[in-house]
């Protein structure tokens, strides 16, 4: 795992919403437990400073970690990808939104943005310089601050158009459904995880792998995907392993975490 990815899945777990700092110990324990080392724990932790996705507090000589505002939209995000919205879109509409854009070849750095914001956004490339997202997309969050000459349009198919041929081209289905069956071959099992060493590091690794499955996924129309789409049933074993390695999980988070209150938080 990426540190920073299950650093936003602990973060998602046990301080969202609860306006508490933790100390930099107890994430250096807690990620000690999925192989992530203590210099790792703390440059990703300096890192997300930098980027603006923590704060930091001090508290006597002990320094503690807190949410910032990016981080809590992050975070925001991921609670409704898990838990709310689902993988799963079987919507009788068939409303797209379509992004055009015009960039000089010189941009290239925000062209490499805006490309990396849309994908985010479940936008995939219908041809040079139009990008497609099933649903109405709220867009002002892709193409703020980039300077680009961009035009949003709300959209129906008509015919001649086959938009399973153009789902398939617009999006890598095959690579997206091999993840869902890749995360069912490590957790639909009797045993999953077999090598971690407690629930907190089940825990970790289930939904930190999870996430970055979903946040790659478009939520495609279903009638417009395989018959035998994986998605469905991976989330299913995701949300019954969740809930099998909560309490466990969260003794040992009440026993390992050492927090202040976020001062930030009581402006």
């Amino acid at each position: 795992m990426r540190p920073q990815s299950a650093i936003l899945t602990f973060l998602g777990d046990y301080v969202y919403g609860r306006g508490i700092c933790v100390a930099s110990r107890s994430f250096i324990e807690a990620f000690g437990k999925v192989g992530i080392s203590e210099e790792a724990t703390r440059s990703t932790l300096t890192r997300m400073v930098r980027r603006g996705l923590l704060r930091r507090q001090r508290s006597g000589r002990r320094m503690y970690f807190g949410l910032t505002p990016i981080s809590s939209e992050v975070l925001k995000d991921g609670e409704r990808r898990i838990w709310h919205s689902g993988v799963v879109n079987d919507t009788d509409s068939d409303r797209w939104t379509l992004i055009g854009f015009s960039l000089p070849e010189s941009w290239q750095r925000q062209r490499h943005e805006l490309r990396s914001r849309l994908v985010w956004a479940g936008f995939g490339p219908l041809q040079n310089g139009l990008w497609i997202a099933p649903g109405e997309v709220d867009a002002t969050g892709v193409i703020e601050d980039l300077g680009a000459n961009v035009k949003v349009f709300a959209a129906e198919p008509r015919t001649p158009t086959d938009m399973q041929a153009l789902v398939r081209d617009a999006y890598d289905l095959e690579g997206l459904g091999d993840r869902y069956r890749e995360f069912l071959r490590r957790w639909d099992t009797a045993d999953p995880a077999p090598e971690a060493p407690d629930d907190l590091a089940r825990s970790l690794m289930l939904l930190t792998g999870w996430l970055q499955i979903i946040r790659t996924d478009p939520r495609l129309p279903l009638r417009y995907l395989p018959h035998d789409w994986p998605a469905e049933k991976a989330q299913r074993v995701c949300h019954s392993l969740h809930e099998r390695f909560r309490p466990q999980a969260a003794r040992i988070v009440a026993d390992l975490l050492d927090t202040v209150p976020d001062e930030s938080s009581a402006d």
